[in-house]
């Protein structure tokens, strides 16, 4: 029998594991710790479907947490499934029809948001099998001219658009499975396969959010060429053919007291074409560690009726968002809504068979490709923030009533 604490620390570690040669940049060490996070994966998948095997109500697999499959995905997942059971799997995909159904990239995308926070409060469309999609630039302000009745028309009004090309950046999951995870049916495979997309695209997702780089061709050794998303810290303004867009200059913050807060704040205010636009709320968006070394300690206030504390108290609404792929001693202060995230499954977007990663007998590796893209809407939508020398407020002082403390001359 699984010991299922025992399995969830293995799978915390694995997955630390994982973030730890992303960040390095380490692709042995990264391909290790995948497969083992997907070996546990398939054995917590495997005996919570033995538990239930002879449950086939939907209603009742649903209330247990199995999403019920839409009809084409279980179309799909039934032609996957014989695929990989031929006796020639390569070759069955290699005619094999059924494109990933776009419902199942939703999905995945509503794991993901539950557990990576920062990807919720972001711009996300499926874009299907587009490789261009078209996006408006503008914050949806547009200014009618005044004039006399029969006067000449001054100006046409026209929303600016942009396009993103999906089709020069992907991101790619390869997925080991097992003989008997097949056995299981659509249903419990749709599950093992959205966990897997989840994981492990879910920190690609963020670090290219946050730190992209964009797409720079002109590098002479195709290793050193860069194809990412364009990064919450870029500016726009800076972009190099051979290193991409450059980070902005961190502007240095020590307090986040209303004055200064408020001025940071009115950067965000002023759109495209230095057009201004009304901002009720933002986000920062800090590294965990600096949470709790630095932006907790800077807006922690404690009440005056019953001692406790209350964290995240800013001077304007604001929503705290903590980031493994952000900098420590940086903060981005901005509205993430006008970050713009295209992904699909691009044309030919189909599941293919791959002899690279063959760790078992009894297991085959598969792979999936994602298309997609995104940037800022516009270059004052983010700040970067240079919080090395943020400090925490000034203790509270409360100053007795003078009256108590004049000593009694009758006494």
């Amino acid at each position: 029998m699984l010991n299922l604490d025992k399995m969830s620390q293995q799978k915390e570690d694995a997955v630390t594991k994982i973030n730890e040669a992303m960040q390095e940049g380490n692709e042995e060490e990264f391909a290790e710790a995948f497969i083992e996070y997907t070996d546990l994966l398939q054995q917590a998948v495997l005996a919570e479907a033995k538990g239930m095997l002879q449950t086939a109500d939907n209603q009742i697999l649903s209330g247990r947490g199995v999403r019920v499959l839409t009809s084409r995905e279980t179309e799909y997942y039934q032609k996957v499934i014989g695929a990989m059971k031929s006796a020639n799997p390569k070759q069955a995909l290699t005619g094999f029809d059924a494109v990933l159904p776009e419902t199942i990239i939703d999905a995945v995308f509503e794991d993901i948001t539950e557990e990576h926070p920062l990807l919720s409060e972001i711009r996300f469309e499926n874009a299907g099998a587009l490789i261009k999609y078209l996006y408006s630039t503008m914050d949806n302000r547009h200014l009618a001219w005044w004039g006399p009745l029969c006067g000449e028309i001054k100006k046409e009004l026209s929303a600016q658009f942009a396009y993103l090309s999906l089709e020069q950046t992907k991101l790619s999951a390869w997925l080991p499975v097992c003989k008997a995870m097949l056995d299981l049916g659509p249903a419990w495979l749709d599950r093992y396969v959205r966990t897997i997309l989840a994981e492990a695209i879910a920190n690609g997702l963020e670090n290219g959010i946050i730190n992209g780089k964009g797409i720079a061709e002109a590098a002479t050794d195709p290793d050193d060429r860069i194809y990412e998303p364009i990064g919450m810290v870029c500016d726009l303004t800076n972009y190099n053919l051979t290193t991409g867009y450059a980070s902005k200059t961190a502007i240095p913050v020590t307090d986040f007291r209303p004055k200064t807060y408020g001025g940071l704040i009115a950067q965000l205010a002023t759109g495209p074409n230095n057009l201004y636009r009304p901002v009720t709320s933002v986000t920062l968006i800090c590294n965990p560690v600096d949470y709790f070394n630095k932006v907790m300690p800077a807006t922690i206030h404690r009440r005056r009726d019953d001692g406790t504390y209350v964290t995240d108290i800013f001077p304007f609404p604001t929503k705290v968002v903590q980031s493994a792929w952000v900098a420590q001693n940086k903060v981005i202060l901005g509205l993430p809504e006008r970050y713009f995230m295209a992904m699909g499954i691009g044309e030919g977007g189909r599941i293919e068979y791959s002899d690279e990663y063959q760790f078992l007998e009894d297991e085959r590796t598969y792979l999936i490709k994602l298309y997609g893209t995104g940037r800022p809407l516009d270059n004052n939508c983010f700040l970067l923030l240079d919080i090395s020398d943020l400090e925490s407020p000034l203790p509270e002082v409360i100053v007795a009533n003078i009256e108590d403390l004049q000593p009694d001359i009758d006494a």
